[in-house]
C-alpha cells in the first residue's frame, strides 16, 4: 500500500487523467484506480468525493445524474477544457519530480561542495 501522503497528492492529477479517457462516477473511478495499481491504491468513497466536489469547485470537471432502468441514479463527472490545461500543468510537474527521484535513486546526484572544499 502507498502512503496515505503519496496518495492525497496524487488524487487531482490521477482522477484528471480518468476523467480525460471518459465520463465516469465515484465508484467506477475508485475501481479502476485500484486496478491500474494492481491493488497498491485503494481509494474509498470518503477520500474520493471530497476530491471530486473540489475538482468542480475549481471548474475542472462538470457532472450530471444519470438514470438508468436497472439501477440508482449515478453522478458522472467528465473534465473540462479547463481541466485538460491543468491536467497537462500536473503532468509536467510529476514528470519533473520523477526525473529528480530518478536521478536520486539512480545515484546520479551532482556534487554541491566546490573543488577543494570538505
Amino acid at each position: 500500500m502507498l502512503s496515505k501522503n503519496l496518495t492525497a497528492a496524487s488524487t487531482k492529477p490521477i482522477i484528471l487523467g480518468v476523467l480525460k479517457q471518459g465520463r465516469s462516477y465515484g465508484y467506477l473511478i475508485i475501481k479502476k484506480i485500484k486496478e491500474m495499481s494492481g491493488g497498491d491504491m485503494e481509494w474509498s468513497d470518503g477520500m474520493i468525493y471530497p476530491v471530486l466536489h473540489r475538482l468542480e469547485k475549481e471548474n475542472l470537471i462538470v457532472s450530471d445524474w444519470v438514470m438508468s432502468d436497472d439501477s440508482r441514479p449515478r453522478k458522472y463527472y467528465e473534465i473540462t477544457e479547463q481541466g485538460k490545461l491543468e491536467l497537462e500543468a500536473e503532468r509536467q510537474q510529476w514528470s519533473k519530480v520523477n526525473e529528480v527521484l530518478d536521478m536520486v535513486w539512480k545515484g546520479q546526484i551532482p556534487n554541491m561542495m566546490p573543488d577543494g572544499d570538505i
